[in-house]
């Protein structure tokens, strides 16, 4: 590789570093103050920086925003998107994708928590509509899990649309709870999430003996919210 090549590619690793740290120190202020109460000046000084020097990376706050959603979804999408077209045994990718799902959005809990309820009405529609459209993109496999499941004839026929939603809705609304002091770890999270889906569509038995027999393995570690 020619020098030149080297010196480029050399400071592309380096914005790219100087970025994640960048929307590391902004995931932290926003949770501190919120989102609506932070601006770019309290970015540039949280990162220790001008805020010209900001502005080299990020052209506004919302952009910073953006990458913060775009990122949540990249690591959740990556994880599954196989399973889009892979056959396979639908119990366990359903399993798969909830526990991936429950771990990317609490790899950042605090983050995550403050910007839950103000992230997409904040966002221009250019960039509002790259999220829906990932977005899109994880109902879609999922409900390609659930009607693999179905074919399979492990899951009672449903609607893939609505189950779908529900079992991400689900995932995604422990974010404005879920502290590991609760009573369970992330991974006990995900199993109980994924066994009381399983439980709701399970073909061969039925929701009430499913849900009863996940309380009897994990209900004594879980506390009360």
């Amino acid at each position: 590789m020619a020098r030149s090549e080297l010196k480029r590619s050399g400071a592309k690793a380096g914005t790219h570093l100087r970025k994640k740290k960048i929307l590391a120190s902004a995931r932290k202020l926003f949770w501190q103050k919120g989102y609506h109460s932070v601006g770019m000046r309290d970015l540039a000084r949280a990162y220790g920086c001008q805020p010209a020097n900001l502005y080299n990376y990020f052209e506004t706050k919302e952009a910073i925003l953006f990458e913060m959603l775009r990122e949540e979804m990249e690591r959740i999408i990556q994880s599954i998107e196989r399973f889009e077209e892979e056959d396979g045994d639908a119990v366990e990718q359903l399993r798969f994708i909830i526990a991936s799902h429950v771990k990317a959005i609490l790899s950042r809990p605090r983050s995550g928590k403050a910007l839950f309820d103000v992230a997409l009405g904040i966002l221009s529609r250019r960039n509002r509509n790259v999220i829906v459209s990932m977005r899109d993109t994880y109902e879609r496999i999922l409900r390609k899990v659930l009607r693999r499941g179905q074919e399979q004839k492990v899951f009672l026929t449903c609607d893939e649309k609505l189950v779908g939603v529900l079992i991400a809705s689900m995932v995604t609304r422990t974010k404005m709870w879920f502290h590991p002091q609760k009573g369970a770890t992330v991974d006990e999270l995900a199993d109980l999430i994924f066994r009381f889906a399983l439980g709701a569509i399970q073909a061969d038995e039925t929701p009430h003996d499913a849900l009863w027999r996940t309380k009897g393995r994990m209900g004594k570690g879980i506390k009360p919210i």
